[in-house]
């Protein structure tokens, strides 16, 4: 226990040294302010418990002593992130590959780059309004999922989970993809769809 303790300890402060790091090369928001250090405004795209080592390293200080002036924006949705970004209001946004890949074929001659893996896996929940004991992936045949704003990581990433799963997207199940991410928790409390997925 104490080992992986440490393990886990360990990988949270390279996790927070390499953002760090990261984010030291930043300088479009604004330059230097109080006391020499470098202003960086980082726009996530939900506040996912998937970024733990990103707040702890704020909590912890771990920016200041690197000489990051650290603003954290939430924006409620990839497209909002990179709006910020491309906008400048935003130096880094924590989003997935999807908004960069629309960006660049829209024809945007100042794209972003994808720099950084802050997750190894999706941070995907899949949530069902009644309790199951022995879930299996066929309980969704027929069901309403709230899946997300379409072409979003969420959804995509459900849908691949569905179709490794023996499971049709498009004929097995209804996926409800009129409501972005930031909302789908809301609709969802408010009584729409069977299932959700969540980060």
């Amino acid at each position: 226990m104490k080992k992986f303790a440490l393990k886990k300890a360990g990988a949270l402060a390279l996790s927070a040294v390499m953002l760090a790091a990261a984010l030291t090369g930043c300088s479009a928001g604004g330059g230097k302010g109080a006391g020499g250090m470098t202003k960086v405004t980082l726009n996530e795209v939900a506040h996912s418990i998937f970024y733990a080592p990103m707040y702890v390293a704020i909590e912890e200080g771990y920016f200041e002593e690197a000489g990051i002036e650290l603003t954290l924006v939430t924006g409620f949705g990839a497209d909002k992130t990179m709006t910020a970004v491309l906008a400048g209001e935003a130096d880094i946004g924590f989003m997935g590959s999807e908004s960069t890949i629309y960006t660049y074929a829209g024809g945007a001659e100042d794209y972003v780059v994808n720099f950084a893996q802050l997750t190894q896996r999706a941070g995907n929940f899949l949530v069902s309004r009644e309790p199951i004991d022995n879930f299996t992936w066929d309980m969704l045949k027929g069901k309403n999922v709230l899946g997300g704003r379409a072409g979003g990581m969420p959804e995509m990433v459900f849908e691949y989970i569905l179709e490794k799963n023996g499971i049709d997207p498009a004929v097995d199940l209804s996926i409800d993809q009129s409501i972005d991410f930031g909302s789908t928790a809301a609709a969802f409390s408010g009584g729409q769809g069977e299932f959700t997925v969540e980060e």
